[in-house]
Order: structure tokens, then sequence, then C-alpha cells
């Protein structure tokens, strides 16, 4: 793309010195050491931030690392905890009927959402300290306002910094399987949070592998929902890169549908069981897990029908165009990086 030039610069002569006129370039000691700082700026800060993301995940799980350490078996319910949510998350990636997408982009993913998902904790708790959950109304504005619109922003953001600007994500689609894997990343750090949290209060032996299996238990089912959750965003994110003129709105119409499915299952689950008991004749245990199992199945047939959508009409496409492969088209609202 050719640089935009001053109307000075358009006009003059090509022998003109127009430096700090209509052109720069650096020449003297302070330009030099304007660019030096620009340059440490440029790079130093976002590893100064990475660095710091780096500490504060570190900090959020000395605990589990401490309980861990104490009784290795239980890094096992650690990893069972989100075995559910990591087949939903490959269910994802599997109905991309498009180009797979490359396993570096989809680590990256993961590993950045671990670093930024401290962020949502520590807004979160800090939103705490103003909206109280005791109350029925503070508890509906906690987790409608702060915790769903934070935590799936955060996810869309680390989707968005990397694996959104690879040519690799050329459908729209890639935005869903970019997402999925930010929710499984999501869930995986806080399933390690609650679990270690849990655990520390415990003594170590049998107690505390029976207690493991139980939160574990509790974890596994709730996963999922955060892969649908941001699978969902994901999807409008993608929808987002191939139309520009549109990107804004399309980003904040998926934040918003995850939020709200996410403040909905946050605010609902503390009351919905009890109803259930109250009026069905199942104990507590039943209840619960029944509604989580009820919740996601209903979210997770609507992302279902999205996706369906999406490759049925690929199908269609494609047949139109005479059963061959659809090319990717590099966009020219992004820079190309591999």
């Amino acid at each position: 793309m050719a640089r935009r030039r001053d109307l000075i610069e358009r006009s003059a002569e090509d022998s003109r010195d127009l430096q700090e006129i209509s052109t720069w370039e650096p020449r003297t000691v302070l330009d030099r050491v304007a660019c030096r700082v620009y340059d440490g700026i440029s790079y130093g800060l976002p590893a100064i931030l990475l660095l710091t993301a780096v500490i504060i995940t570190a900090a959020i799980l000395l605990s589990p690392a401490i309980v861990v350490a104490e009784e290795p078996l239980v890094s096992v319910f650690f990893l069972l905890s989100v075995v559910p949510a990591a087949l939903l998350a490959a269910y994802v990636w599997y109905a991309d009927i498009t180009t797979k997408e490359p396993l570096g982009l989809l680590v990256a993913t993961y590993v950045l959402i671990i670093l930024l998902a401290p962020v949502a904790a520590i807004v979160n708790s800090g939103a705490g300290l103003f909206i109280s959950e005791a109350t029925l109304l503070g508890s509906f504005l906690f987790f409608f306002l702060v915790v769903g619109p934070v935590e799936e922003t955060i996810k869309m953001v680390a989707v968005r910094v990397y694996a959104y600007r690879s040519d690799s994500f050329d459908a729209v689609i890639d935005g869903a399987v970019y997402g999925a894997i930010a929710g499984l990343g999501f869930a995986s750090i806080e399933n390690a949070i609650y679990i270690g949290g849990y655990l520390a209060d415990l003594e170590a032996g049998t107690g505390l592998l029976v207690g493991a299996s139980e939160i574990a238990t509790t974890r596994a089912l709730a996963g999922p929902g955060h892969v649908i959750y941001s699978t969902i965003a994901g999807f409008y994110l993608g929808l987002a890169k191939f139309n520009p003129r549109n990107a804004g709105p399309l980003v904040v119409k998926g934040i918003l549908i995850a939020a709200i499915i996410h403040g909905t299952y946050n605010f609902s689950v503390q009351f919905v069981p009890g109803l259930g008991t109250a009026l069905l004749p199942i104990g507590p245990g039943v209840a619960f897990v029944g509604f989580i199992i009820v919740f996601n199945a209903v979210f997770g047939y609507y992302l279902y029908r999205k996706i369906d959508r999406y490759r049925r009409t690929y199908r269609e496409v494609r047949d139109d165009a005479g059963n061959r492969d659809l090319t990717p088209e590099k966009t020219e609202f992004e820079p190309s990086q591999r």
C-alpha cells in the first residue's frame, strides 16, 4: 500500500528537503533516541504484560500445585474434570467442514486464555466488592453485568490477538473452533482454581481423594458450558472478520448472546435445582446434575443448529461449484500472517 503524502510533499520538487515539515527520518541523536524508546515500548510492553500475566497465573495456581504436590493422584481428577469440555471442543473442531486449523494456533489460543483468565478473576473479585451476591437483585446484576460479559470478552480477546490475525483463519466457522478452544482453556484454569481451593482445606489421604472426586464431578458438569458460550461468541467473531463493515456490532452481538446465556446459568443454578427438589420427588444431587445437563443440552442444541446450518450451506455451495474445493480468499482488511 502506497504511503499517503502531505499536500506540500506532493507538490514540492524531489530535491527539496522537507524534514519535519511534511516528512521525517531519524537524523539527530534525539531522533534515534525516540526510535529506541518506541521500539522498547512496541516490543517491551507486550513482554512485560505477558510476564505479568504469567506471574499472576502462577500465583493463582499455587494452591492447586501445593495440593498436587501433597497428593499426586489428585492431578488425575484435575484432568478428568475437563474431559467433557474437551470432548465438546473436539466436536466443534471436527465439525469444521473447511480446512482444519493448525495445531500451533490451537495451542497458542489455549495458552493465551489461561494467561488472560486471571484478569477476569480480578475484575470479578473487584466488582464483588460493590455488588453483593447476597440478594437476588445483587446476584442478578453481578452475573449478568459482570461475570458473563467479562469472561466472554476475555475469551474473545484470547482469540482476537493471535489466531484471528492468521491467514489460517479463513472461514467463519474457524471463529467457532477457536472460541471452543478458548472456552476449554478457561474451563481448565477455572476447574483448577475451584478444585485446588476446595481441596486446600482438606487433609491428605482418603478424605482428600473423596473430596477431589466430588468437586471434579461438579466441575466436569460445568465445564462444557464455557465451551458452548465462547463457541457461540467465536462464530460471530468469524462473521465479523468477513463482514468488516459491521464487524463491531457482530462482535458485540456474539459476546452479548454468550454473556446472557452464561449469566442465566450462573444465576439460575442457585435456585432452580432447589425448586426441582420442592416440586419433584428427587434429591438435591439429582436436581443439580439434571439442571446442568438440561441447560447445556438446550444451548448445545442451539449451537449445533448454527454449526449444522453452516455445514449444510457449505456443501450446497461446493456442489454448485461442481464439487471443487472452495479456495480460501485472503481478506483485504487483515495483514498476512503465518
